[in-house]
Parts: C-alpha cells; sequence; structure tokens
C-alpha cells in the first residue's frame, strides 16, 4: 500500500493520502455496484465496524475486529456478499517500523489480540523481543489494530499467488 499523494492534493494542501475502502468480508469493490446503500449490514455488525461511506459499505478495523459472523451478509438483501470468500479477507496486516518493540518498549497487545496466532514475537539480545507476522495465517480480521497503541499496523494488500494459492 502506497503512502503517496498525487500532486494536485499536496497543492492543495491535502497531505494525508485517500483512506483505502475496506469492504465487507467476501465483498470487492467490483461487488458494491450491486449495493443498494440501505445500511442493513451496519446495524447487524456485532463488532460496529461496519460504516456506510459515500452510502456503501466500509470497515474501520480502529473500532475492533471482523469475527467473520456473516450477520452482515445475511442482512443484505441485494447479491453484494459472496459467501464462500467470507472467511478471510484479500489483504493481510503489516507491522509498521514504528512498533513500540523496535523502540526498545516492550509491547505485544496485537500478539495477544490476534485469534489465529499469526503474530509471533521472536527474542532479540538487548531489546523486547520483535513482532513477526505470518501472513499465512493472517486472516486480515484487524483485531491487532485496534489494540496498538502506537497504531502502526496497516493493511497490506496479498499478491495473487497469496490470494489464489
Amino acid at each position: 500500500m502506497s503512502n503517496l499523494i498525487s500532486r494536485r492534493d499536496l497543492l492543495r494542501g491535502r497531505t494525508e493520502p485517500p483512506k483505502q475502502r475496506i469492504c465487507p468480508p467476501g465483498v470487492t469493490l467490483s461487488d458494491l455496484t450491486a449495493c443498494s446503500g440501505c445500511g442493513k449490514c451496519v446495524e447487524q455488525c456485532p463488532t460496529k465496524i461496519i460504516s456506510m461511506v459515500d452510502r456503501l459499505p466500509a470497515l474501520d478495523f480502529s473500532e475492533g475486529e471482523c469475527t467473520f459472523c456473516s450477520q452482515c451478509a445475511a442482512a443484505c438483501p441485494e447479491p453484494v456478499f459472496k459467501l464462500d470468500l467470507a472467511a478471510h479477507f484479500d489483504h493481510a496486516m503489516v507491522i509498521g517500523g514504528d512498533c513500540l518493540a523496535f523502540q526498545k518498549v516492550d509491547c505485544q497487545a496485537c500478539r495477544d489480540a490476534c485469534p489465529t496466532q499469526a503474530i509471533r514475537f521472536r527474542p532479540r539480545l538487548g531489546g523486547p523481543f520483535i513482532p513477526e507476522l505470518n501472513e499465512a495465517l493472517c486472516t486480515g480480521c484487524g483485531a491487532c489494530v485496534s489494540v496498538c497503541p502506537a497504531n502502526v499496523i496497516e493493511i497490506n494488500e496479498r499478491s495473487a499467488e497469496v490470494q489464489y494459492g
């Protein structure tokens, strides 16, 4: 995922890159063309991470995680959700270089929150353990995002080989 902004946005004083839309599990950006914007998925989400952005559903992992309960899919009256894909996302998380462990501060909140144990901490001499994320185990649920005190966990789109391999 790139943090680059366009020249136009830079000249207009917009220094933040556009926020990436995270679709609910089992939904792709092209699937959203069938969305009527009714918001029933928002009402049914038990973790309250779905919101309507420009009349389309989007996830915000800073609020919590996706438990893949499929309640959003069950509530949707349109053919938006593909239930065979609803057990993972087409992205994985990545731990940024500003992680507290790299600053010699002991923190393992992301590991403790990860339901698939995709995040492990490797010992190192003279400092706290270092995080390692196993992308093959990561479902992209976002459980690690909301608990990170440094806000350094981001989304990384999986390569085609990982998605379909």
